[in-house]
């Protein structure tokens, strides 16, 4: 790992107490090269970024994202403190929100569902659109480099389909999606 900026390691090491030791060490790598990563940031792309191209057990790095246990909610709520900090720290706090179709088929794909489509679909015309529905919740900040203001998103989760949510839960699917991190209606910010 190269040695980073104090400050910069400061911001990076926000995120270590979500770990266990073991799996932050995979997770640092992960974080950084998806900052420095051009283009599409997959693990693969990041451990060529990172220098790790030929490193033997690249599986770990995708077993962070796909069996590691860490707290989606207090992720989303460190770095929205940082953002807070760095680009609202006095003022009001705008937030949006926006949900993506991500075009997923498959018998293994259980909590895909049939929307309206987003591109093609009109007020007159329906078009509908099966996948996976993301809601993200970004923080809406003035940036003072770029004279506008940019939606900073912060939190992504699936937001499966009624015919999933009546659908009796299959263990593989509570394993993969994670179980909530705390109560309905639990603040993401104190």
């Amino acid at each position: 790992m190269p040695r980073l900026p104090a400050r910069f390691a400061t911001i990076i090491l926000t995120f270590a107490p979500l770990f266990l030791y073991r799996t932050w060490r995979h997770a640092e790598v992960l974080l950084l090269g998806a900052i420095l990563a051009p283009g599409n940031r997959t693990v693969t792309s990041i451990l060529r970024i990172s220098g790790l191209s030929r490193e033997r057990h690249f599986v770990n790095y995708h077993r962070v994202l796909s069996r590691a246990r860490w707290s989606e909610r207090d992720g989303a709520r460190r770095l929205l403190r940082l953002l807070l900090d760095a680009f609202v720290p006095s003022g009001p706090v705008i937030l949006g929100i926006d949900d993506t179709i991500e075009r997923r088929r498959g018998k293994r794909i259980t909590a895909n569902g049939i929307y309206r489509g987003p591109v093609r679909a009109s007020d007159a015309h329906f078009v509908k659109a099966s996948g996976l529905r993301w809601i993200s919740l970004m923080l809406l900040a003035p940036i003072p480099w770029a004279a506008r203001t940019w939606a900073l998103p912060f939190l992504t989760a699936l937001a499966p389909s009624e015919r999933y949510g009546r659908a009796p839960e299959a263990p593989q699917d509570a394993d993969r999606l994670g179980a909530p991190d705390g109560p309905a209606g639990a603040p993401l910010a104190p």
